[in-house]
């Protein structure tokens, strides 16, 4: 079975803010996530999904 954690407790883990966790959770960036009665559950092994904000350089 697997372990969970909440959208607030992932925010701690990856040290972003808990609105910004929800954005990934509500727009399916997150492997495996659920909403039950409107609380985001996301696998304890999860990882934190790259910032596509970002560009990524190449050498």
């Amino acid at each position: 079975m697997f372990e969970y954690m909440t959208a607030q407790e992932a925010a701690e883990k990856w040290n972003v803010s808990l609105r910004w966790v929800q954005r990934l959770c509500k727009g399916n960036r997150i492997e495996g996530v659920m909403n039950i009665n409107r609380v985001w559950l996301i696998p304890k092994n999860a990882e934190k999904p790259a910032d596509a904000r970002k560009k990524l350089m190449k050498n």
